[in-house]
């Protein structure tokens, strides 16, 4: 943080990412139990949606949203040199994101109508101000990133309407997780050949990440196209020979990044293997057009391998570097980031696998729901503290 204007407010609330990151991990640990126990029909919520489209949309546009704009918060001072948002506007995001989630759970006493229009202020307010932050810092070439995160609130408000309309939103469930998986792909694609080229030039590695080019380019397109199939036509089998096409360019990509060369930084695998679900996911989505694979293999791939992964990932190096911890990981945070691949894995084998009278499902929701409290017990009195000085030997390289 700049030492212009120095902050003298609560240190959960002196950089858009505290108070964000704390949000979706906590948030985490009660979501996915809710569901659990929505779906085993020991609870009924009271919300405007469906058992199932609440609970992809508070994945999505809840938890997801949440950890997009803790990013975007932190990045964005960052690209513009100007202060982050802080102090009583960020409390007062804040409280607009509870008050989506609280509507969404029919905690109050509002119709359809008013649910919508409570839960979409939280993107939009994102979108308004990172805009302003933008166009305030000219820092034109990052107007980019406007984009997906404005669709990210329209595919919000279309998930209310479709549901209002249709009873359930299946268009606007596709549309919202795709839209979080192209950041990952747009943003990944940025930060992870970053912070490995980083990590090899300091110990003196020749062999380097490609930088992004054109070929990076053709990725992102291809991926945008088989999404936007995706939402709408998944059974059509053309699909699959387009998914099949972008899982084979995404992992090019990812081989191109030298992830393998990276093992002894669990952080930066912990990136590498996240992004890994992605082209994963594609392919499932071909099996699934074909007829191989269940319907949900890729969503659930990429809802919980990609999409948690991530977001898992880049809290913890995020949190470390903007709070001065050194970028180590840890048995703790490793055996976090852990839980959500095994999670992932429990999921895709569903009901075909059983140990204790415990479905994958079940399991699944067990580990990622640890997986969450552990990252929460470890990262949130950090979140919450003032930051520390790094102390870390001189010559010693950040991993």
């Amino acid at each position: 943080m700049s030492t212009r204007d120095p902050f003298t407010g609560p240190a959960l609330f002196s950089y858009g990412f505290r108070p964000f990151f704390l949000s979706a991990s906590l948030f985490g640990i009660v979501v996915i139990p809710l569901w659990w126990l929505i779906w085993r029909g020991a609870v009924v919520l009271s919300s405007p949606l469906g058992a199932v489209d609440w609970h992809v949309h508070e994945m999505v546009f809840g938890y997801g949203a949440a950890v997009v704009a803790g990013f975007l918060f932190t990045a964005v001072p960052n690209w513009t040199g100007r202060l982050p948002t802080r102090g009583w506007p960020l409390v007062l995001l804040v409280a607009i994101w509870i008050a989506g989630r609280c509507a969404m759970a029919g905690l109050t006493a509002l119709g359809p109508l008013a649910v919508m229009l409570v839960d979409q202020l939280f993107l939009l307010a994102v979108v308004l101000m990172i805009t302003r932050e933008i166009v305030a810092g000219r820092n034109w070439r990052n107007l980019k990133v406007l984009v997906p995160v404005t669709l990210l609130w329209v595919a919000n408000v279309g998930f209310h309407l479709e549901a209002w309309a249709q009873g359930s939103a299946d268009h606007g469930r596709r549309l919202g997780i795709a839209l979080l998986v192209f950041l990952i792909l747009l943003i990944g694609g940025r930060i992870i050949p970053s912070f490995t080229r980083n990590w090899l030039v300091q110990r003196g590695e020749t062999r380097l990440p490609a930088p992004f080019g054109a070929f990076d380019g053709l990725c992102l397109v291809v991926a945008a196209v088989a999404l936007a199939c995706w939402v709408a036509a998944p059974a059509d089998p053309l699909f699959a020979g387009l998914s099949l096409l972008a899982a084979a360019l995404h992992m090019w990509r990812l081989l191109r990044w030298c992830g393998a060369r990276s093992w002894r930084s669990p952080l930066l695998v912990m990136l590498h293997l996240s992004y890994l679900m992605a082209p994963l996911g594609f392919a499932l989505f071909a099996g699934s057009a074909l007829g191989v694979t269940g319907a949900d293999s890729g969503a659930h791939v990429l809802g919980i391998g990609a999409i948690g992964g991530m977001t898992v990932a880049v809290m913890m190096r995020a949190t470390m570097g903007h709070t001065g911890r050194p970028l180590v990981a840890g048995p703790v945070l490793t055996l976090a980031f852990l839980g959500i691949l095994v999670a992932t894995l429990m999921r895709g084998l569903g009901y075909g696998f059983e140990v204790f009278s415990l479905t994958g499902i079940d399991l699944s929701a067990i580990l990622w729901t640890g997986s969450l409290a552990v990252l929460t017990w470890r990262i949130g009195p950090w979140l919450a503290a003032p930051r520390v000085a790094q102390k870390r030997p001189t010559g010693a390289p950040a991993r």
